[in-house]
């Protein structure tokens, strides 16, 4: 009773799955035709760059690399696997010249780069007594490129001639040496080299290592910069609006190249006036005035224990009480002895009693004297810096044994040298400022900017050398 319905249920769904294909067909021949009105042409695409054809084949193994010949059965790639095909050459002849360039690496050696580009050891000899006549060989630096060109051999396990060889030994040197009737003829040119430094100021904006980047500054420049503001108490008080200035070495070829150097200068300003000025001054940073005084702690001058202290004492030798004026430390003989502070020797030999001594003068009247020494290191008028060895402990003199007697003047009369624990003297004095003040002023005068070109000719010859000429002073 129930099987009509279920039919009339079946016959439903199949009219509707009908309907529903009969629609769809519709709609795809619809989308065809529509993409046909609409379709555009299908011409391949080229690219606007067209490979060269180069001497060194690079072009022909671009294009064995496109997907091209493979439609054809070719090979992809540099090489190819040998066939039955390929006959094999009894000699195989190789190019008239080899073109050769690269660079001297870290740790490497200017000789070392011809060994290892094929350079002959004859032409290797050559080249480093023509090129040592105008520089050390040491002194070629690493990343120095070097372009060679090397001749025809006339046998396949020997060496190829070296026909020439040109690089840039210096940034005032280039240096260009090819073969002649007479062997290796070199041409120098002196380049023209401008040493007027790098300014370069700002305002601080982001931060002082944001906004000096901005303006231009290397990265090795404000690092010192900021080492400086640091060891002046600056950094933490540097805020935006301040305007920083940094003067930098800088060398400028007249052919382009540039060299930059070390930070030389190094100023701050908070409304148009000055609150720091260093400038480095033999290889240490002073306040511009120069005249900046230094308070530091006196060292002990030689490492061992105090064997006798200042005052009144029986003489070991004279055998009578009179004033111990300094005091002693026993050490071994040879013991380092090191000046106790900055000063400069204003006596150094041999002093009666004192047997080997030394005294070095520290200013405003304060002096030290070193004695008994076995050997002295410092020489008279010498400047000395705290902790530098100026002796060695010795037995010389009135004297029972090694040790260093030490003794400590102020105008010229015995105190007693550890009751000074501190030295408080000016950083430059006399000819030393004036020197000081007249780099400060040459540098201060730096225009901001890079530095002008070169002001001299561009490149000058130099009278060449020849293989054949060192040959003949030989002989």
């Amino acid at each position: 009773m129930n099987t009509p319905c279920l039919n009339s249920k079946n016959q439903g769904a199949t009219a509707a799955l009908r309907s529903m294909s009969e629609w769809g067909s519709a709609c795809l021949a619809a989308t065809a035709a529509l993409g046909l009105t609409v379709a555009v042409g299908h011409s391949p695409l080229y690219s606007s760059v067209a490979i060269s054809r180069s001497p060194d084949r690079s072009g022909d193994e671009a294009r064995a690399q496109m997907i091209l010949p493979l439609a054809f059965g070719g090979d992809s790639g540099r090489r190819s696997g040998a066939t039955d095909a390929v006959l094999v050459l009894a000699d195989s002849p190789e190019t008239p010249t080899e073109e050769l360039s690269g660079s001297i690496g870290q740790g490497d050696g200017f000789l070392r780069f011809l060994e290892r580009a094929g350079v002959g050891g004859q032409d290797r000899t050559a080249v480093a007594k023509i090129v040592g006549r105008y520089m050390e060989l040491a002194d070629i630096e690493p990343g120095t490129r070097i372009d060679l060109v090397l001749g025809a051999r006339d046998n396949p396990n020997a060496a190829r001639p070296l026909e020439g060889v040109s690089f840039r030994a210096r940034l005032d040197l280039a240096l260009k040496l090819s073969r002649g009737a007479d062997g290796l003829v070199v041409d120098a040119q002196q380049i023209a080299v401008d040493g007027t430094p790098l300014r370069i100021t700002g305002t601080i904006d982001r931060g002082i290592y944001n906004s000096a980047r901005a303006a231009g500054a290397p990265i090795e420049a404000i690092e010192a910069y900021l080492e400086i503001l640091d060891s002046q108490g600056k950094l933490q008080g540097a805020a935006p609006g301040d305007e920083f200035d940094m003067i930098i070495a800088m060398e400028r070829a007249a052919t382009g190249e540039t060299r930059i150097g070390g930070l030389l200068y190094a100023g701050l300003k908070r409304g148009g006036k000055h609150t720091m000025q260093m400038l480095q001054w033999k290889g240490r940073w002073l306040e511009a005035s120069g005249v900046g005084k230094t308070r530091g702690a006196m060292m002990a001058p030689v490492t061992g224990r105090i064997s006798s202290h200042f005052g009144m004492r029986r003489h070991p030798i004279l055998g009578y009480m009179r004033l111990h004026g300094g005091t002693d430390f026993a050490a071994a003989s040879g013991t380092p002895i090191y000046a106790s502070a900055d000063g400069v020797v204003n006596y150094a030999g041999r002093n009666g009693g004192h047997g080997n001594y030394v005294r070095v003068d520290h200013g405003k009247g304060l002096a030290t004297g070193y004695s008994h020494m076995s050997r002295i290191s410092a020489q008279n008028g010498q400047r000395v810096r705290q902790g530098q060895i100026i002796g060695y402990v010795g037995s010389t003199g009135l004297s029972t044994g090694p040790h260093l007697h030490y003794e400590m003047y102020r105008g010229g009369a015995k105190v007693n040298p550890l009751s000074v624990k501190f030295i408080e003297r000016a950083e430059l004095e006399g000819n030393e400022l004036a020197a000081f003040r007249r780099l400060l002023a040459n540098l201060t005068a730096t225009p901001v900017g890079a530095n002008r070109p070169a002001r001299a000719t561009p490149t000058k010859k130099i009278a060449p050398v020849r293989e054949i000429d060192l040959l003949a002073k030989e002989i």
